[in-house]
């Protein structure tokens, strides 16, 4: 038996559905079931001008931006 078959008897999770993965596709479903019941029109302040939209379009706008921002801080360094 080579080292790679031999199992090291961790309970961590090394398949694709790690039980952090699978919280955050929950995460990302209820969000874009919420953007999805949100659709009626809002005014936003962005510091001076008032802009009218639709709600779901300013949720996918903070949920891209809440995503790049985690992609940027949680981001795997390199040695």
């Amino acid at each position: 038996m080579s080292p790679k078959d031999v199992s090291s008897g961790s309970k961590h999770s090394t398949g694709a559905f790690t039980p952090a993965r699978i919280l955050v596709i929950i995460i990302a479903i209820l969000s874009i079931v919420f953007i999805v019941e949100n659709t009626e029109e809002v005014e936003v302040r962005l510091i001076v001008p008032l802009v009218t939209m639709p709600l779901y379009v300013w949720l996918i706008v903070m949920f891209l931006a809440g995503m790049a921002c985690g992609a940027y801080f949680f981001r795997r360094r390199t040695k």
